[in-house]
């Protein structure tokens, strides 16, 4: 979200969620409102494993602390991991840290930047490039045998963006304006697009929708998108699911999606 779409709520600013992909449960990005949404949509965060934060912004990490919290048990166990930039847990210059140290003492945890990599069980978690505000910002993408999802975080276009997403069944992507209404930092609907047919993923999904997104008809924006690039293409909504097995047996058959 751009700051506005943040202050007003006019869309959820509590990140997203994957459940069981290589049997851990993680939050991304919990922003504003990331616990009370989750309860909100039946997702228990006493159930999570690790917490990711993909750069020190507002909208990324408020809800972080709370979530390790619910992990932790209230901070009386060592249990659980938090994977993110250099900003987000050291702090760098003046952005962050964003995470208090005592927060940090319980769970397992690990800075992410580009091209390295965290092995969870059977699931790969690795730092993807990113050209933001926050200068050590990062992407994550998530492997296991069976599925790959990648997810830009907030991030201008940039020529190699797409070489850091190869792989990916789902491409999930901030997309802060429509059509060629490019801010520095943040990608617009048309770079998305050139973005998709370059991983040419199963699914791809705009999220972190600023303002004049929201007002102007953001579903209409993934139409347009799909019939462009031949992909499947969702505006994100606050409460959306997607089955990950569907997507992966999907073989671009993806018209079910609720």
């Amino acid at each position: 979200m751009d700051g506005f779409a943040t202050i007003t709520q006019k869309r959820m600013t509590g990140g997203f969620r994957i459940n069981g992909i290589g049997g851990k449960n993680l939050h991304i990005d919990p922003g504003p409102g990331a616990l009370v949404r989750s309860y909100q949509f039946g997702l228990d965060p006493l159930k999570l494993h690790g917490v990711l934060v993909s750069h020190s912004h507002t909208d990324h990490y408020t809800d972080a602390e709370v979530l390790i919290e619910a992990i932790t048990r209230g901070m009386t166990r060592n249990k659980g991991m938090v994977l993110g930039s250099l900003s987000v847990i050291e702090g760098y210059k003046h952005w962050g840290p964003c995470i208090s140290k005592y927060h940090l003492t319980r769970p397992e945890v690990t800075i992410l930047k580009d091209k390295t990599f965290k092995k969870m069980g059977d699931l790969q978690i690795r730092g993807t490039k990113t050209v933001h505000g926050d200068p050590t910002g990062v992407g994550f993408q998530f492997k296991t045998k069976n599925i790959n999802i990648s997810y830009t975080s907030d991030t201008e276009y940039f020529e190699k963006l797409h070489k850091y997403h190869q792989g990916a069944d789902i491409l999930i992507a901030s997309v802060i304006r429509p059509h060629d209404e490019r801010i520095p930092g943040h990608m617009c609907a048309n770079d998305f697009a050139k973005l998709i047919g370059e991983v040419s993923p199963k699914l791809a999904i705009m999220t972190h929708l600023g303002m004049k997104m929201v007002l102007n008809d953001p579903e209409g924006e993934a139409r347009r998108l799909q019939e462009k690039t031949g992909i499947k293409v969702l505006a994100a909504r606050d409460g959306m699911r997607i089955d990950l097995d569907e997507v992966v047996d999907s073989q671009q058959r993806l018209d079910n999606y609720k």
